[in-house]
């Protein structure tokens, strides 16, 4: 059964993120929200060199400790991974500290979590490796389009092969990193593209595009209402020639399969709960804040008391918290299905679309409680509630994740339920 208690080893790494996101996020957290556009470099450098080769979503390559697991339980020391559970832990601690300064970490993101979700093993090893040298670098994920959003087998950009490589054309939209990641030395963008249309979800596949692609364009860089820190790009493909062997997975195979489209839409089991930790870790600000604030003023929170003895503002900062925590849990229990070789697709949604609304909620209600201090500028909390909304939104809206879950409880198709 699954235990709602980190251990020992992840509560010590959970202090220390902490620390790190008080320390060092929370300082510059208003600058680079008022500087939208400009990169912290020195910060980003500093996070680079301390957590070189590790993957803030779960998914990069494992390290191997040169014990097999046969010999590991003659030893008595095999336990269960903690990789993606820790990545939850993580990333709501980073974003706690600040969501956009999170996903300003270099680091391999959303494109490495779809290399490792679809990509065969010398992929994994050709793209993920880099990672763990040199200088700083970035790898992001376009899919959504001028002409969709949600509809992941929309897609409009084509991939046409021409002897042993492909030729990429289309323009994608909001793409979270791909200014950093097509800058970057070494970064990539996991492009989605249709082979044949006509074959609908089953022509679709994902492609790595190098950082140094002719043909390859950023052209927009948004202006956002959150997580301003954070680049959100618009690329233009315009006869893009990438290698063969960059389609992810098996070129041959997947020609003629429907398996491109299913290992590209696996990526989301992985990046979802990681969403849902980033939105559980901005609200979780909000709710810190607001009980600090709370017992400024002398505001006891009285647990204890009956609901019809409590005051309205202790009901609904306790309301604050059970939405929390019940997020919490539904994003561990999707990280943990995920450390166990689980499938957890009907897991990842449940906990997204939870926390994404939580979030939403929560801090509006903070900024409500406290009135004119929380709206004004002087403090971090109207910021925290614009950059929270956008967990309710990317990596499938709030009514796309619902959907999931209804097709997933009612065992309907996507034809049947949509």
């Amino acid at each position: 059964m699954i235990d709602f208690e980190l251990s020992e080893d992840m509560r010590g790494m959970r202090d220390m993120i902490n620390q790190v996101a008080d320390q060092t996020m929370r300082p510059i957290s208003r600058q680079f929200d008022e500087e939208e556009h400009t990169d912290p470099t020195e910060w980003q450098q500093m996070m680079w060199d301390v957590s070189k080769g590790a993957s803030i979503f779960g998914g990069g390559p494992e390290k191997s400790d040169k014990k097999s697991s046969k010999e590991k339980k003659s030893l008595g020391t095999s336990k269960p991974s903690e990789r993606n559970v820790g990545a939850t832990v993580t990333i709501e601690e980073l974003s706690w500290g600040d969501a956009g300064l999170y996903l300003s970490i270099p680091n391999a993101g959303l494109g490495g979590a779809a290399v490792m979700a679809a990509g065969t093993p010398d992929q994994k090893k050709r793209f993920m490796a880099r990672f763990g040298e040199g200088d700083p670098k970035w790898a992001a994920m376009a899919i959504t389009e001028p002409g969709f959003g949600s509809d992941s087998a929309a897609v409009a950009t084509t991939a046409v092969r021409d002897g042993d490589q492909w030729v990429l054309n289309g323009t994608k939209i909001f793409c979270t990193s791909g200014q950093r990641a097509l800058d970057k030395s070494e970064g990539f963008v996991v492009v989605w593209a249709t082979v044949d249309k006509a074959a609908g979800r089953a022509g679709i596949k994902a492609f790595v595009v190098e950082h140094d692609t002719p043909g390859v364009t950023v052209t927009k860089v948004e202006d956002k209402l959150g997580i301003r820190c954070s680049d959100t790009a618009a690329i233009v493909l315009e006869d893009a020639r990438i290698p063969l062997d960059n389609v992810l997975g098996d070129p041959e195979v997947l020609t003629a399969s429907k398996k491109g489209f299913k290992g590209a839409m696996a990526t989301f089991d992985a990046t979802r709960p990681a969403v849902a930790a980033s939105a559980i870790g901005i609200g979780r600000a909000a709710v810190d804040f607001v009980r600090d604030e709370l017992v400024k003023a002398g505001v006891e929170i009285r647990y204890e008391t009956p609901v019809m003895k409590q005051t309205a503002i202790e009901r609904d900062f306790m309301d604050m918290e059970a939405n929390l925590q019940a997020a919490r849990l539904l994003t561990w229990r999707a990280a943990w299905m995920m450390d166990r070789g689980m499938q957890n697709n009907l897991e990842a949604s449940m906990c997204k679309s939870k926390a994404g609304l939580a979030v939403t909620e929560v801090t509006q209600k903070a900024v409500e409680i406290l009135g004119p201090l929380g709206y004004s500028r002087k403090l971090l909390l109207e910021k925290w509630m614009r950059d929270a909304k956008i967990n309710d939104i990317f990596e499938g809206t709030q009514q796309i994740n619902l959907m999931i879950v209804a097709r997933r409880i009612l065992d309907y198709s996507s034809s049947e339920l949509n």
